[in-house]
């Protein structure tokens, strides 16, 4: 039995276009080495630095200028980081709000500080309120851990406080899902652009 739903964010709630975000890194900032950084499962280098939590967000937009034209400012770093966020699907956040009335939902995130506020401002555009729709946000920057670890995942299950075998988890990643079944949790692997909604009918 499901008592507890953990969802990932990028490609199951948040839609993500990866070309969109590299052409702003360099039309914004004319920086060119993004495609060193990022990845569309697992960002590299400063990128995945700072989803660990070994980089602050900071220190991240330092490094990224220091690479960047002249001129250019923290706040033209953030704006082409959200440019991989493309928004969240009305079906999306609508099986959100359903799902919340019924069961505890959780967010389990490779993530930064940068993105993370992006995100929160396109939950709330489609009416999802973080600190009441989720229960808990388990976000790699913040707990030092990342999926596909089985660290990560026995502690999340710790925090979240149920048997693993109750725990539902939704990820468009299939390594992380694999990682997931190993830990105990139930799990499902979400095709970007398909149907939330059907994924989770049986519930």
């Amino acid at each position: 039995m499901v008592k507890a739903i953990v969802f990932d964010i990028g490609g199951v709630l948040v839609d993500l276009d990866l070309k969109r975000c590299i052409r702003a890194f360099r039309e914004i900032l004319g920086f060119e080495r993004i495609t060193e950084l990022l990845d569309a499962s697992h960002q590299k280098g400063i990128y995945g630095e700072m989803e660990a939590g070994r980089l602050s967000a900071q220190r991240f937009r330092e490094c990224i200028l220091a690479e960047s034209r002249p001129g250019c400012t923290g706040a033209d770093v953030d704006r082409a980081m959200a440019a991989l966020l493309t928004g969240v699907p009305e079906a999306t956040a609508q099986v959100v709000k359903d799902l919340s009335a019924r069961y505890p939902l959780y967010l389990l995130s490779n993530n930064n500080p940068i993105s993370m506020a992006r995100t929160y401002e396109l939950f709330r555009g489609v009416g999802i309120h973080p600190e009441t729709a989720f229960q808990g946000q388990f976000i790699s920057c913040e707990m030092k851990l990342m999926k596909p670890t089985q660290e990560c995942y026995r502690e999340v299950q710790r925090r979240i406080g149920l048997p693993a075998g109750e725990i539902l988890f939704v990820d468009d990643n299939q390594t992380n899902v694999d990682a997931a079944l190993q830990a105990g949790w139930q799990a499902r692997y979400y095709e970007p652009g398909t149907s939330l909604q059907s994924l989770l009918a049986d519930l």
